[in-house]
């Protein structure tokens, strides 16, 4: 299962080898940070505590972040290396307010998700369907090889093989609240921060770390993740 499993699963190389993702903080032991991050946090912001098999990328994943922007923000040098404790920031530090400070906004509700055009990452059958639980999104059949596309316009936000069950995997960030992600293939044919748009060909099927041959798609907003049926037009 993706991103959770992209489940804990979006959700679940490229061109170039597959490098390694940030990863992990895995002895119960380590010694807690003696603080939270020091920047204020924005209205609405979200911290996480690290648990012992965290990776970066699978918390990034989850918060419906990039990687990069989870290390940037909580000052990590080798986002590598996190402990069991450690307090993570899951949103962006607040700017600084200006003088004198301006009361407090309230948190951007969440953009609908029919203002993007979503289509169908595969045309081949579906094999099994989203249940909330064990699987988080969708898995499609298919032969290796065959073209993986995106299901709407957006930026990749990861590339590589470092969260554990989805093989090689892609997401790719929608908007502020959405984003979808892509396990399981043979090629990645985009690289991070790369835009793309909907239908592009991003990469084909295959079997890494799974079974069999197949795509596993999930679809999140904030992180959470959404029955992709419900989200993309009917076949």
């Amino acid at each position: 299962m993706v991103l959770l499993a992209v489940s804990a699963a979006l959700l679940a190389g490229c061109a170039a080898p597959a490098r390694r993702a940030p990863v992990e903080g895995r002895d119960p032991a380590a010694r807690r940070p003696a603080s939270a991050p020091r920047a204020p946090l924005p209205p609405g912001a979200r911290l996480y505590t690290v648990k012992p098999g965290d990776t970066l990328g699978r918390i990034a994943l989850e918060a419906g972040q990039g990687w990069r922007d989870l290390a940037r923000w909580n000052g990590l040098a080798n986002p590598d290396h996190i402990q069991a404790g450690q307090v993570l920031r899951l949103t962006p530090p607040a700017d600084p307010a200006p003088a004198p400070a301006s009361a407090p906004t309230a948190a951007p509700r969440p953009a609908p998700a029919a203002s993007i055009d979503w289509g169908w990452p595969v045309p081949g059958p579906l094999t099994a369907g989203y249940d909330g639980r064990l699987n988080q999104g969708l898995d499609f059949s298919g032969k290796a090889g065959d073209p993986i596309h995106a299901a709407a316009a957006g930026r990749v936000i990861y590339v590589g093989s470092a969260v554990r069950g989805l093989g090689n995997l892609i997401v790719i960030k929608h908007d502020e609240n959405y984003l979808t992600a892509y396990a399981h293939t043979r090629v990645m044919l985009v690289k991070e921060d790369q835009l793309v748009r909907k239908g592009q060909k991003i990469a084909e099927m295959g079997d890494s770390d799974s079974d069999a041959v197949k795509l596993h798609f999930e679809l999140r907003r904030d992180g959470r993740p959404l029955n992709p049926v419900e989200l993309l037009p009917r076949r």
